[in-house]
């Protein structure tokens, strides 16, 4: 028995390094509508947290990343269709997503608030725009909804923000590090407000990079990488320079 569990291991890890040699590049889907996470600079160049998290693993792992854009309720499909590797994303662990796919360890951790000018009231006919696809979608559809609230779909979050500033919004519903790392630190975000944290088992907090169901080998590489990028210090120093102060890994 012993020499058939040894047997096993030695499989496993073989087939492990076996799909570890086959990656020459990572295709990483991202959001280049999602800043401070993802976003293009002034060149066109596509930069950000995430985006340059991916781009120290695949340093770390001798790799090239490979950015393929797109939105955010098409990556899923994208990495079932094998069009991609992996989405790094600002996609929460959820148990349905783990239903269809696989995910590497946290990236990082951040709740949910909405976003809205000072003194609106957050009641019944409130138009409330959130990213589709996103967690904060199973909440507005099945809390803010059932409050009488109208709850709005958009492909990408700056298109949120965009009917937010011309009133067809009275409030956005996303990611609060997102929004007060981003938006609200924009000349467009002056003279609007976070609100509240809000707890609810609907959103969680934890994102991770999420990776096609059964992929074992991708997802033994990605989790070593991100742990390297925390002991040389990496992981801090990007923290540091987009989310000043702020504590975005939960180490759960």
């Amino acid at each position: 028995m012993k020499k058939i569990l040894l047997l096993l291991i030695a499989t496993f890890l073989f087939n492990t390094s076996l799909l570890a040699n086959d990656y020459k590049v990572i295709r990483f889907a991202a959001d280049p509508n999602y800043a401070p996470f993802a976003y293009k600079d002034s060149t066109g160049t596509l930069t950000g947290f995430e985006i340059d998290i991916g781009n120290a693993i695949c340093a770390h792992l001798n790799v090239r990343c490979q950015w393929v854009e797109s939105d955010f309720d098409g990556m899923v499909p994208s990495l079932n269709a094998g069009k991609i590797d992996a989405i790094l994303a600002s996609m929460t662990i959820t148990a349905a997503r783990q239903k269809v796919i696989d995910f590497s360890s946290e990236v990082f951790s951040s709740p949910t608030a909405m976003v809205f000018r000072p003194g609106t009231e957050l009641s019944k006919g409130t138009a409330v725009g959130y990213l589709q696809g996103s967690t904060q979608e199973v909440y507005a559809l099945e809390v803010l909804a059932g409050q009488g609230m109208k709850v709005v779909a958009y492909a990408d979050q700056e298109q949120v923000y965009a009917d937010l500033l011309t009133g067809r919004l009275q409030a956005s519903l996303q990611d609060a590090q997102q929004a007060q790392s981003g938006f609200l630190r924009s000349p467009q975000g002056a003279g609007f407000v976070l609100g509240p944290i809000i707890e609810s088992a609907l959103m969680p907090s934890k994102s991770g990079i999420g990776i096609a169901k059964g992929n074992h080998g991708l997802k033994a590489l990605l989790d070593k990488a991100l742990a390297a990028l925390h002991a040389d210090g990496t992981y801090a120093r990007l923290q540091e320079q987009y989310f000043p102060g702020v504590n975005m890994f939960s180490g759960q």
